[in-house]
């Protein structure tokens, strides 16, 4: 999976210049976690699971208590998950991931965008073809763990067969079937694994070569996408600076 490594490299690095918009938005994950399935982690697998990327993410403990705390509330709103594709300026594919209560608003806002930087914004699924859609799950790695036994025994979720061990934070990240999520976090807690954090992400199927010039305008467009509250991820298929095939 080394397309997907340099992909969520670059997404990674770039996040962690913006703090409080990742607690943002894991704010809203919680939200919508506990309006499923309650507020107690060890009754709600989808809990546990952002929490552990909370923990991973350094959002402090409080924030993710006065999270679970707001999402009781009987005046909050329900979020709903909506996915806005186009293409950018230079021909490369955006997909804006969101979560809002108030899509007429979050739409206006994502194609004043696209509007601004010469793109244009398309229909739902337009784009899915450039894309792989999969569920993603960071976990703590284990001494003595075997990946080829453990890949071997989630081949029937569709888990890839390449996966991501980052050293310096002792995890390993491994990918598989969006339809098996629930799956592979219990097939995970089971064996024992700990801070178990599940996602979904958006891997570039091929990646689009830009010049300088055009990753600066194209960042620029990213940057103000993410400016909004409801936009949770920003994927493209541009190569990430400084990669190789």
């Amino acid at each position: 999976m080394g397309r997907a490594f340099e992909y969520r490299k670059a997404a990674k690095l770039k996040r962690w210049g913006h703090m409080a918009k990742t607690f943002t938005r894991l704010g809203k994950q919680i939200a919508i976690a506990v309006k499923a399935g309650g507020p107690e982690p060890e009754n709600n697998p989808t809990l546990r699971s952002v929490i552990a990327t909370c923990k991973r993410e350094n959002m402090p403990k409080d924030n993710i208590d006065r999270a679970i705390k707001n999402a009781m509330g009987k005046d909050q709103s329900d979020y709903k998950g909506m996915t806005y594709e186009g293409y950018g300026p230079h021909g490369v594919a955006v997909f804006v991931d969101t979560l809002t209560d108030n899509t007429t608003r979050t739409v206006a806002d994502v194609r004043s965008v696209f509007n601004k930087f010469g793109g244009n914004l398309g229909t739902m699924g337009s784009l899915a073809f450039l894309f792989d859609h999969k569920c993603m799950f960071t976990f703590k790695k284990k001494d003595g763990i075997d990946m080829e036994e453990l890949i071997l025994d989630l081949i029937d979720y569709d888990v890839d067969d390449e996966f991501e061990e980052d050293e310096e934070e002792g995890t390993i990240t491994i990918y598989g079937d969006p339809k098996s999520y629930a799956a592979i976090q219990k097939h995970l807690e089971e064996c024992g694994f700990e801070d178990v954090g599940g996602e979904f992400t958006y891997i570039p199927n091929d990646t689009k070569e830009v010049t300088p010039e055009q990753r600066e305008t194209l960042d620029k467009m990213i940057e103000r996408l993410e400016e909004f509250d409801d936009v949770q991820t920003v994927y493209t298929n541009m190569k990430p600076e400084g990669s190789e095939e």
